[in-house]
């Protein structure tokens, strides 16, 4: 049968099983905060990076004089086993919750002081050899402890998600080398531009991603800047001298993270302007990937009445009632995880947006939002890669076929006979169905075969020269 255990806080007492790691404040929480459904558990780097928060802070507490070393050492041991991955199921608080973040923390605080306590061969919730508030928590406050700890996880997920991207990047890459000799109609307004190669085409979205890998990059050195020893506003109530530069420099040598304190405390406390440029960063990444996408769809099209340039890897049938259809379901895929992640952007910004005065309170809602959006992002471009670019082929006879078929090659005529008479050939072979070169060459004689051979050579479609009379 299992056990309880009463503990009380200033609203009064509960009852908890004895399994629970956590204690009284966390399970209010749970109790207050049926919003998502996602608890902290589902963010175990979020749990990781608390353990760091608390390890700096308790070695910082025990160099100062401030916290008895045995307690230290119960806290730095219950902080290494979550660091290790171990409790993740005891963090059962929403990560929408009201309170600033105050519920995280307590979860962390007591999960910490309970396995402390055991460590130290008491009974969990025994507080008084081992408190959450009073040692886990002290030289702390929420505000200072749960934004730290946020931003930690957040650099975690961002090298991830970086990752992911450089290596969809060279995705593309390699495939723009395998298609380096495929030659294509470009387009401009979905109308026929001028020739390129299938490998032009690919290189470009392999360029676009890598600029987006640069912008991360810039947005993750942001998120290193914390507030630990700012506690309550900013002005390190209850801390004591030299606590804050102690803290952090324990805190960037145990978790390998450049991690600085902010020069301004009291800003640092309230600013969530770090946040909002790393949305900012993740919505351009989906507003990129989510083109590319809409690309793939474009090209792959058909397969025989669409532009079917491209061929997608068949993933999935793609209709319960037309036999032999296949969908681009990876694309489709991916172009929804953007758009969440487009909106999130906005959530984001509304919450920053509503700060107030010496802290701003909707920080979990920021947390959720990029915490859902880095993992969702950076799944879709594995998925991408994996499933969908690296097995990508292409049509290249008939591809080479539209090119030479096209109006649009009419335009590298323009500096042999100029744009009135390349426009007149162009408005005639849309009317009547004729080739450009039957009417350059052929019927107007306005250029010789050889020199048509010469302007028209895969070589130079290509890689365009400059060609005159």
């Amino acid at each position: 049968m299992p056990t309880y255990r009463t503990e009380h806080d200033f609203l009064g007492e509960k009852q908890l099983s004895n399994d629970c790691y956590y204690g009284v404040q966390t399970l209010r929480a749970k109790e207050n905060f049926d919003i998502t459904g996602i608890p902290i558990s589902n963010e175990p780097l979020f749990i990781k990076a608390f353990g760091y928060v608390k390890k700096a802070a308790a070695i910082a507490n025990k160099e100062l004089g401030v916290l008895d070393p045995k307690k230290a050492d119960a806290i730095v041991y219950a902080c290494d086993r979550l660091i290790k991955g171990e409790f993740v199921d005891q963090f059962i608080s929403d990560l929408i919750q009201g309170g600033a973040g105050t519920s995280t923390n307590m979860n962390a605080n007591e999960v910490i002081a309970n396995v402390g306590l055991e460590h130290l061969g008491h009974k969990k919730g025994e507080y008084d050899y081992l408190h959450p508030n009073n040692d886990v928590n002290l030289s702390q406050s929420t505000n200072d402890a749960y934004p730290s700890a946020f931003r930690i996880a957040l650099y975690l997920k961002i090298d991830a998600f970086a990752d992911a991207l450089e290596q969809l990047q060279k995705a593309f890459y390699n495939k723009g080398k395998e298609l380096s000799t495929v030659l294509k109609m470009g387009r401009t307004q979905l109308q026929d531009a001028v020739p390129m190669t299938m490998g032009q085409e690919f290189n470009a979205f392999a360029t676009t991603i890598g600029e987006d890998v640069l912008r991360l990059r810039e947005a993750e050195k942001l998120i290193t800047e914390v507030n630990m020893g700012a506690t309550a506003i900013g002005t390190g109530v209850n801390a004591p001298a030299g606590y804050a530069e102690l803290c952090v420099k324990h805190l960037a040598a145990i978790s390998g993270i450049p991690v600085i304190l902010a020069a301004d405390l009291i800003e640092a406390t309230y600013d969530t302007g770090a946040f909002v440029q790393l949305s900012g960063t993740l919505k351009r990444s989906a507003i990129k990937l989510s083109k590319i996408c809409n690309d793939l769809r474009l090209l792959s099209s058909g397969p025989r009445c669409g532009l079917g340039e491209i061929n997608l890897p068949p993933m999935q049938p793609g209709s319960s009632i037309m036999p032999g259809k296949v969908n681009p379901v990876i694309p489709e895929v991916v172009n929804q995880t953007c758009f969440y992640v487009i909106g999130a952007d906005l959530t984001v910004t509304m919450a920053a947006e509503a700060g107030q005065l010496q802290l701003n309170v909707m920080e979990p809602v920021i947390g959720f939002s990029l915490f859902t959006s880095l993992e969702y992002i950076t799944k879709a471009c594995n998925t991408l890669r994996e499933k969908c670019v690296v097995g990508i082929t292409a049509n290249a006879e008939f591809t080479k076929q539209q090119v030479m078929q096209s109006i649009g090659i009419v335009t590298q005529l323009n500096p042999i006979i100029g744009y009135e008479e390349s426009a007149a050939i162009a408005k005639e072979a849309l009317k009547t169905g004729k080739s450009v070169h039957d009417i350059a060459v052929k019927e107007k004689k306005l250029i010789t075969q050889a020199k048509w051979d010469e302007i028209y050579s895969i070589d130079n479609l290509i890689n365009p020269k400059f060609i005159t009379q």
